[in-house]
């Protein structure tokens, strides 16, 4: 009898230790799921952005004697950016070394953005054409996108950390494949980056943050 209550006892202590290990192994995959959703939505918002640069490059090159080395500057960021841009989201995410990486070439991006915006501030017939205010508004929403979404993607980021470290799942994660993911980190002299009016009237957009 006493024998019979031994087996059922660990009969018990297995299924929940089982049921808790596998509600520790689905929790880990659904943090994992969450920080590559939330990396896609990051690089949606850069995309975002990469396109609205050509045709500003293009509404800017038709200022005559416009500074040519600032448009290549901006071109050949956006270049690298599509050079630096993962084909598997996966792995950018479990290599930190390739996750800086891109993070890099996007914040060269931005600082040649930047630049470029705080030059055109010597071209009035050009910063008060509809057509440029019409891309700044856009770009600053980009901007503003890219930030949000980098947050949210650290957050994602941190839950999923966390969990992986936390016992018991600190046991079997890497045997299982679930890595600690990177986090975005800003770029030095984001917070001084400047802030440039683009309209007659001060209701023009602000120049990107390099640190963006």
């Amino acid at each position: 009898m006493k024998r019979t209550g031994c087996l059922i006892a660990l009969v018990v202590a297995v299924v929940v230790l089982g049921m808790f290990l596998v509600g520790t192994y689905n929790g880990l995959v659904g943090a994992q799921q969450a920080v590559e959703a939330q990396w896609g939505q990051v690089q949606n918002a850069y995309q975002r952005r990469a396109d609205l640069i050509p045709n500003l490059v293009k509404t800017v090159q038709g200022s005559a004697a416009f500074e040519q080395t600032t448009l290549r500057e901006v071109v050949e960021a956006r270049s690298r950016v599509g050079q630096a841009t993962p084909q598997a989201p996966a792995e950018v995410l479990n290599d930190p070394q390739k996750f800086q990486q891109y993070q890099q070439a996007q914040d060269a991006l931005g600082s040649a953005l930047g630049r470029l915006l705080v030059v055109v501030e010597r071209y009035p017939e050009l910063k008060s054409t509809s057509a440029f205010q019409g891309l700044m508004v856009a770009l600053e929403g980009s901007e503003n996108r890219i930030n949000v979404e980098r947050h949210n993607f650290n957050t994602a980021a941190q839950d999923y950390n966390t969990r992986v470290r936390r016992f018991p799942a600190v046991l079997f994660a890497a045997m299982m494949g679930f890595q600690p993911k990177p986090y975005f980190q800003a770029a030095p002299g984001a917070e001084t980056a400047p802030s440039v009016d683009f309209g007659p009237t001060g209701t023009g957009a602000p120049a990107p943050n390099p640190g963006r």
